[in-house]
């Protein structure tokens, strides 16, 4: 049987935290560089917002304080927003 929280870590530290903080740099480029909008700007608060809910999602999962429905309903998400991202490609 898979074990779900084990999947959403992997996910998680694997994919989602280097590939939102690759986004992240790329943002601070633009706006080290002062070639950002506001949009730009906005989209980096949200991207640090995500990154700190993506580790309090990897505390949870080492303090053992989700439960497995959690992580497989997390994980879910995590899947789509990944197709979704990757059918816009």
């Amino acid at each position: 049987m898979i074990n779900i929280k084990l999947e959403l870590k992997n996910v998680v530290e694997q994919t989602m935290i280097p590939e939102s903080k690759a986004f992240l740099e790329e943002l601070n480029e633009l706006i080290s560089s002062n070639n950002a909008c506001n949009d730009d700007i906005e989209a980096k608060k949200d991207m640090e917002s995500f990154l700190q809910e993506l580790n309090t999602i990897l505390n949870a999962i080492e303090k053992d304080e989700i439960t497995d429905e959690q992580a497989a309903d997390i994980y879910e998400k995590i899947i789509n927003m990944l197709q979704e991202h990757e059918d816009e490609e």
